[in-house]
């Protein structure tokens, strides 16, 4: 029997995601403070739920050269030669970056990619090495617009060149090129993202989110009016742009506050409480019961392992997939699938 105690309480970044619809982007900055103190099995969960949704990570806002030391000398050395378009020139003749850079420029670039993609879909798998060498080249391109961000080149282009990947094996139909672009740089924006909140991202942005309400309010007691976004960025040493984005995530999570508290019941008086108390686990077993009754068995079975639903601690979706012979991929896949079944059960 499903044992049904457990929490409904959504995460600030799951009622995030449940505004967004596929075709969206969601603030990698924004995404990072929500997640501050989640483990790294839950931000690697929320990534591939983006990518099974076609959620797209915006790395603007994110700050710029990060690191200390060699690497940090490194970064912003790759950001100047790539701005000043001397990268390849400019690099020691047997630099990893320069006999990789060559290396891919010495590739046969004959063919058509998008004609290759719909041939490989088609089940013809003698056009995957063409189509992907002829497809490198966009991945160092969209690589060098990263640079800066606290990822070295290299690994810049190894992780664009898994998105390239990606692309190819789950494209059908349509434009191949504008299909593999998302990918590289969802594959991309993952990197920056996961190396910024390596560096501490998440909890800075909490704090400067914290320093702005306390500074807005001293300043409208001490100007008598609102302060304009200069003279806080002033007061808290930040430029203007950094302190529109913190304005901007605090405007998103008031929003996402206000619509959950519209979402609520109202408050029970003392003498409702014994009635729900009485009524709650059995209503709630029912409802459960009804809303996976729309499911099929293994979608049933899938959301229980996820979820924890049979008396055991939520499992990945590295685990499910082990007990249920799935790819991680495809248990997001399905778990968005079935999730969205029972959403359009519930009545509006």
């Amino acid at each position: 029997m499903i044992d049904l105690e457990f929490s409904f309480e959504k995460a600030p970044w799951e009622d995030r995601l449940d505004v967004l619809q596929s075709g969206d982007a969601v603030s990698a900055v924004e995404l990072l403070t929500m997640l501050e103190g989640e483990s790294e099995d839950t931000v690697q969960n929320v990534l591939l739920e983006l990518e099974a949704r076609s959620i797209a990570l915006d790395i603007a806002g994110l700050p710029g050269s990060m690191g200390s030391g060699e690497t940090a000398v490194r970064l912003r050395r790759e950001a100047e030669l790539v701005k000043s378009g001397a990268l390849l020139a400019s690099l020691e003749e047997n630099d990893p970056l320069r006999l990789y850079l060559e290396e891919v420029a010495g590739l046969p670039a004959a063919g058509d990619p998008q004609r290759m993609a719909e041939r490989f879909a088609g089940g013809y798998d003698p056009v995957l090495p063409g189509l992907t060498n002829l497809m490198l080249p966009l991945v160092i391109e969209m690589a060098q617009e990263m640079t800066g961000y606290g990822v070295l080149l290299l690994d810049l282009i190894q992780e664009g060149s898994l998105g390239l990947w990606q692309s190819i094996l789950s494209f059908r139909n349509g434009d191949f090129r504008s299909h593999a672009a998302w990918w590289i740089r969802q594959y991309l924006s993952k990197a920056v993202l996961l190396q910024a909140r390596e560096m501490g991202l998440g909890q800075k942005m909490k704090q400067a989110m914290e320093d702005y309400r306390a500074v807005d309010e001293h300043l409208l007691s001490d100007l008598g009016r609102n302060a304009t976004a200069e003279e806080i960025a002033e007061a808290m040493h930040m430029t203007v742009q950094q302190i529109q984005t913190v304005r901007d995530m605090l405007s998103a999570a008031r929003m996402l506050s206000s619509a959950k508290q519209d979402m609520e019941e109202p408050e029970q008086t003392p003498e409702d409480e014994q009635h729900v108390e009485d009524t709650a686990y059995f209503q709630s077993r029912q409802r459960v019961s009804e809303l996976l009754d729309g499911l099929s068995q293994l979608e049933t079975k899938l959301i229980a392992l996820r979820f924890g639903l049979e008396g055991g601690q939520p499992l990945s979706p590295e685990e499910t997939g082990r007990k249920l012979g799935m790819t991680p991929e495809e248990v997001v896949a399905a778990e968005t699938a079935a999730l969205a079944k029972m959403r359009n059960t519930i009545p509006s």
